[in-house]
């Protein structure tokens, strides 16, 4: 039962209903002496005037609101909390320095000395692994320096950069830069200390291919192809292609230590049937160097004779001994059969013709001249 507007004789007057501006909060009559309360929460899918709708909605659960105030109290600290991952990913992101071996690098600090003051109202201490301090200030005096980056070291006075050179191996690894004023001596406080990660690389020589024929006939030769590459940091990959198709080398890494430059080598048995061209890469940091090869196969392909058989052999030795004979017994009976007398003089051929050409002589005359 709503009360009515005229309160009791001797209670103040009713304020009307409202909301009251600062707190959302909306006052109930006096009369009955209760305290503000807030405002109801609005429900989800409530009824709006006018406007009909769905049976479904008058099931939904009304859900409670918080106060205006404390929604954006929420919201400004949550925005705040996703600047600050983004400001501390972008700071941890610029915090990584790359170099070579033997160039000069330069590690950032995270603070710079004003202009009004000088390295003599500092403490500065640069660190590697947070145990081997690589050198350190305070009141603008060297007070330490590690053994390893002597004459390789120096820090600037105003931005506090350390500069290493030449770069080696070893230098690779999480430096950190700690500043501290020395405003009071007894008890400096500590104005940075952030880290930032140096990484080294090496580059490897230019890989080098070699094949050696295992063994080989008319159909294929069979390769052993090595790859090496050598002298490089970090740990490499390798990688190589068959005529622009990928293959993948039997690959072995050898290293004095995780700080020491690698030697790599890759091995790959083919089974070559025609030239085909291999290809050899070695990969670090990004870094990629590769080599080509063109595989020749050997066109040296010798078919086996196969020898005679025992039959042929035979026959062929009969048929030279036959043809031998015949020409022993031509050389030797073939002069006796020539007429001697071709072989006579001129003159004595001359008679011999008369002779021969005489008409032969009857018997008849013959034996008249004997009876005479």
């Amino acid at each position: 039962m709503r009360p009515s507007a005229n309160p009791p004789p001797g209670f103040p007057p009713a304020p009307r209903w409202g909301v009251s501006v600062s707190a959302g909060l909306r006052q109930e009559p006096s009369a009955y002496g209760r305290a503000l309360s807030p405002l109801p929460p609005p429900c989800l899918g409530a009824a709006r005037p006018g406007k009909p709708q769905p049976r479904s909605y008058g099931k939904m659960a009304c859900l409670p609101a918080a106060p205006p105030a404390l929604a954006l109290r929420r919201w400004l600290g949550l925005g705040l909390f996703v600047l600050l991952c983004l400001s501390r990913g972008y700071a941890l992101e610029k915090k990584v320095v790359k170099s070579k071996v033997g160039e000069k690098v330069g590690l950032p600090c995270c603070h710079e000395i004003p202009s009004s003051e000088s390295l003599h109202n500092y403490r500065v201490y640069w660190q590697k692994n947070t145990t081997e301090v690589v050198l350190a200030y305070a009141e603008g005096k060297m007070i330490s320096k590690h053994e390893r980056y002597e004459n390789r070291t120096e820090m600037d006075t105003r931005n506090l950069t350390l500069w290493i050179s030449p770069m080696e191996i070893l230098d690779n690894g999480p430096y950190q830069c700690v500043v501290q004023h020395l405003r009071f001596p007894q008890n400096p406080v500590v104005v940075c200390d952030e880290p930032v990660t140096l990484f080294v690389t090496a580059d490897f020589s230019k890989p080098n291919i070699t094949a050696e024929v295992s063994t080989s006939s008319c159909e294929s030769t069979e390769m052993v192809v090595r790859c090496s590459s050598h002298g490089g940091f970090p740990k490499p990959k390798i990688s190589g292609a068959l005529n622009n198709v990928s293959v993948l080398w039997n690959a072995s890494w050898v290293s004095e230590s995780s700080l020491s430059p690698y030697n790599v080598t890759g091995k790959l048995w083919l089974n070559v049937t025609k030239d085909v061209s291999i290809t050899c890469s070695v990969e670090h940091n990004g870094l990629l160097k590769s080599t080509s090869l063109l595989l020749k196969k050997p066109n040296t392909c010798f078919v086996p004779t196969v020898p005679p058989s025992y039959n042929v052999i035979t026959a062929s030795s009969i048929i030279i001994i036959i043809f031998l004979l015949a020409i022993t017994l031509a050389a030797r009976y073939l002069p006796r059969h020539v007429c001697s007398h071709c072989f006579k003089p001129q003159d004595s051929v001359e008679e011999g013709v008369k002779e021969c050409m005489k008409p032969p002589m009857s018997s008849k005359g013959t034996s008249e001249t004997s009876s005479v």
